[in-house]
């Protein structure tokens, strides 16, 4: 039965040693929405820099990922085990920077601070001590959580990101009472407006494909991007060459295109991706 929700973008923040934290804590969300979405008219979104933010130059990097990504988000999830990430030019690192700039906007951060064991050959002293820093920073200024397993994590989340949802003010604020129809096709591609304008249209070429297939070649001295017998990329820049390999990531991470096993050069849409393609050309998203 299609519904209406209100939707709410979830960062998930973190240097780089915990990725498997960041994959469950995507799918803590997600199961959250398979459960409670439906009843709260809720629809939570999780976000990250690896599937939503996009190559541009003119500032910091941080600063373009704050812009794309931090600036509309809802809710932080910040994650920590060892490190506590490269230095941005105006904090200590990436992660430190999106979590103080979400909580002085007045938004809702959670932060876990992993005990795992670690090989102590692996550890970064000077990150280390600057994480433990930060840390004892966070537990004068708010309620942290720790863990000691990625299990113990898993059970924590799911149940502390329930509370967050149904006790924070940021949620309990915002106006679910709104009214309308939508359809079934709106409720499965409410995820679009995430997507780039380039993701997008090649979703679109792609369809129009006699065979569904698009072909990402690189050379010596150059790429190509083809599809329905037409190349797409505008030029041979690295910039471009970037740009569309962010495109294609995109659609991996939503199961729109799959690799035909050809070293990553032949893709084809999946089901789910020719039914994205009629939904944008029907909703003139294209």
């Amino acid at each position: 039965m299609a519904y209406q929700a209100k939707v709410f973008q979830v960062i998930i923040a973190s240097p780089g040693d915990v990725t498997r934290e960041r994959n469950l804590a995507r799918e803590i969300v997600h199961n959250w929405n398979s459960i409670h979405s439906y009843d709260k008219k809720i629809l939570l979104l999780p976000i990250g820099w690896e599937t939503n933010s996009a190559p541009k130059m003119g500032n910091r990097p941080q600063e373009i990922i704050n812009k794309q990504l931090l600036d509309s988000s809802d809710l932080l999830i910040g994650i920590f085990w060892t490190r506590i990430g490269s230095h941005t030019g105006e904090s200590i690192s990436g992660t430190v920077e999106e979590i103080t700039k979400h909580v002085n906007s007045g938004k809702p951060a959670m932060l876990y601070f992993s005990k795992a064991p670690v090989h102590p050959d692996s550890i970064d002293p000077e990150q280390y001590n600057l994480l433990q820093i930060f840390k004892k920073e966070c537990e004068k200024n708010g309620l942290i959580e720790t863990y000691e397993s990625i299990e113990e994590f898993n059970n924590k989340l799911s149940q502390q990101l329930g509370i967050i949802i149904n006790k924070d003010e940021y949620f309990r604020k915002e106006d679910l009472s709104f009214i309308g129809d939508i359809t079934d096709e709106d409720n499965e591609f409410g995820f679009v407006e995430m997507l780039f304008q380039e993701s997008k249209e090649l979703v679109v070429k792609t369809s129009k494909d006699p065979k569904g297939v698009v072909i990402k070649v690189r050379y010596l001295d150059g790429f190509d991007i083809q599809t329905n017998g037409n190349n797409l990329n505008d030029d041979n820049s690295p910039k471009t060459w970037a740009t569309w390999e962010t495109v294609f990531k995109q659609l991996f991470a939503y199961d729109l295109i799959k690799d035909n096993g050809t070293r990553g050069e032949v893709f084809s849409l999946t089901m789910k991706g020719y039914k994205l393609a009629d939904y944008l050309v029907k909703n003139n998203y294209e």
